[in-house]
């Protein structure tokens, strides 16, 4: 019987393998490797590994910019920051010129009522 794991472990070592097998593809994080799993990846290639702290924005620009450099990015945050802070970003920087960048979310609804539920509303509620 087939060993069951988190999604995030799936994705975390998933990364690992693909790195392995293509060295164009790079990861960036927003700070939040330990949670998203990337970790995985990071400690296996540390050279192609970008934490780009907490500023979604820029991570999804970056991500951008190593696209049209021939890179193949992963860009992965917590799913209540992606979509709200980087619209703009993923529209004029991803979306319109057609470059392949993999924007992946994790942690989304209500994970953890301290931290993630309460995030999302503090986003969303007025």
């Amino acid at each position: 019987m087939a060993q069951e794991i988190s999604t995030r472990d799936a994705y975390g070592l998933k990364l690992v393998e693909l790195g392995r097998k293509n060295p164009d593809i790079v990861v960036l994080d927003a700070d939040l490797s330990k949670s998203t799993m990337t970790h995985f990846f990071a400690r296996e290639f540390p050279d192609r590994f970008f934490d780009c702290g907490i500023a979604e924005q820029n991570m999804v620009t970056i991500a951008a910019g190593f696209a049209s450099s021939g890179k193949i990015p992963f860009a992965s945050t917590f799913a209540v920051f992606l979509p709200g802070r980087c619209f703009d970003q993923v529209r004029m920087s991803i979306a319109q010129p057609g470059l392949n960048v993999k924007l992946v979310t994790t942690h989304a609804a209500s994970v953890s009522a301290k931290t993630v539920f309460r995030t999302s509303l503090s986003k969303t509620w007025p």
